[in-house]
């Protein structure tokens, strides 16, 4: 029988330079969410290591792994320990020469669902991931897992309404959006207030636009010459902030979620009702504007 009412856990971490020392504090953060009630528990973009996509170096490479693989692995035996849902970022080697952004789904049994490839690709200074990752080639994803229905994009991937609207459309009814996105460490507060409130208000549009929940997942601290902003947040089908983390702080936290929303929402704004799907033919091409 499909559940009502289920808790989503996020986890707002800092990275340290040892991947088995994130690792280990995210196994220890994920009990700990799992504690509180957590069944479905979203981990920040690339958890286990710091944000290397700040300099362009092959040594970092090295970092890569299989997805499935140990990480997984790894996961696979605490979500069936814990009965609980798990989303979590990885830097996936696919071959030779092809890497990954990687989200991997573990559902509530320890069995590995699958996988989503990050599609959108940033390259911006401090943000040279064009360098590291493929983008993905798998299409857009959706999981039944024990508690709901869940999609995952990541990052650079919120910013794009289409990705959000094919993944709502494949049933998503919760979307996660593991991040790893933050202010220059010499920028001015107005435009840090700025760019945060444009991050958070796009998201909150996908929620608005599809009638799902949004989970956006940032990480914490100074990295180099980035703060990240954390500002981890939980938003409802049509929009309401439920829950907003820090800034500057790593914070763990469990809110209930009310499935039942999707659908009241949807009927009293029918956006995928009017959908003009005849009329959409342009967005499938990069410009059409000249004369």
């Amino acid at each position: 029988m499909a559940l009502r009412f289920i808790k989503t856990g996020i986890i707002q971490m800092a990275c340290s330079a040892g991947k088995m020392e994130n690792t280990d504090k995210a196994v220890i953060r994920i009990r700990e969410a799992a504690g509180l009630g957590a069944q479905v528990i979203c981990l920040q973009e690339l958890f286990s290591t710091r944000y290397f996509c700040q300099e362009e170096d092959y040594g970092s490479f090295s970092l890569a792994e299989p997805v499935p693989g140990p990480s997984t692995e790894l996961l696979c035996d605490l979500a069936r320990e814990l009965q609980v849902v798990l989303v979590a970022s990885l830097f996936e080697k696919r071959t030779q020469g092809i890497y990954h952004n990687t989200v991997a789904v573990i559902d509530a049994d320890g069995s590995y669902l699958g996988k989503y490839r990050k599609h959108h690709i940033p390259d911006d200074p401090g943000f040279y991931e064009k360098f590291y990752f493929t983008p993905g080639d798998g299409g857009y994803a959706v999981f039944n897992t024990r508690y709901a229905r869940i999609g995952a994009l990541i990052c650079w991937d919120q910013w794009y309404p289409e990705a959000a609207r094919a993944t709502a459309l494949m049933g998503a009814q919760i979307i996660f959006y593991p991040t790893a996105i933050g202010w220059a460490v010499t920028q001015h507060n107005e435009l840090n207030c700025q760019q945060y409130a444009a991050w958070q208000t796009i998201q909150r549009s996908h929620a608005i636009a599809n009638g799902v929940y949004v989970v956006a997942v940032n990480r914490t601290g100074t990295e180099g010459g980035i703060n990240f902003w954390g500002g981890s947040f939980i938003c409802d089908p049509f929009g309401v902030i439920m829950h907003q983390s820090s800034h500057d702080r790593e914070e763990i936290h469990v809110h209930e979620l009310d499935l039942q929303r999707i659908d009241e929402t949807r009927v009293h704004w029918p956006f995928l009702r009017d959908r003009r799907i005849d009329s959409y033919g342009q967005v499938l091409e990069r410009y059409s504007g000249e004369e």
